[in-house]
């Protein structure tokens, strides 16, 4: 069954998540919304990850071979300026997106087979994901108009 596939993809992409946002938290100190934020953000996808890790522990499924590049890198370095924060936040916004739609498919795979556990996971986890991206977009679109038209 994928399903466990697509667990195993959502466990390890919310910890590449979390490891990007604690990236982002440290690299823009500065920014004191964007820091704190971030980190927060980065605690939440730690979170997630320990869940999935327990209910993927408590699956009798085996997994299915996984395709070929299958997780998504995080960032490895944070970027300095505006700009670079601004391409940061876009990077993280991407990583995000991925997540978010991933908890949407298992959600509706786990209604297919009825695994209300699982259906209680997805309804609690993912409007943190939500929520995050809905930052990350407004952030972006406050910081585009002075980091992109306005000289630095």
């Amino acid at each position: 069954m994928h399903l466990i596939t697509y667990l195993d993809l959502l466990q390890t992409t919310e910890r590449t998540l979390a490891s990007s946002f604690q990236l982002v938290s440290a690299g823009h100190a500065a920014d004191a919304d964007v820091h704190w934020a971030t980190a927060r953000f980065g605690r939440q996808c730690t979170e997630h990850a320990e869940v999935l890790a327990q209910t993927r522990a408590r699956s009798a499924e085996p997994s299915e071979p996984a395709p070929e590049r299958l997780h998504a890198q995080g960032l490895s370095a944070v970027r300095s300026g505006p700009v670079g924060l601004l391409r940061d936040l876009q990077d993280l916004h991407q990583l995000t997106t991925l997540v978010d739609i991933t908890w949407e498919l298992i959600g509706q795979a786990a209604h297919a087979v009825r695994d209300r556990g699982l259906i209680h996971t997805v309804e609690h986890y993912a409007p943190e994901t939500r929520a995050q991206l809905a930052w990350l977009r407004m952030q972006m679109k406050s910081a585009a108009p002075q980091t992109l038209v306005v000289a630095q």
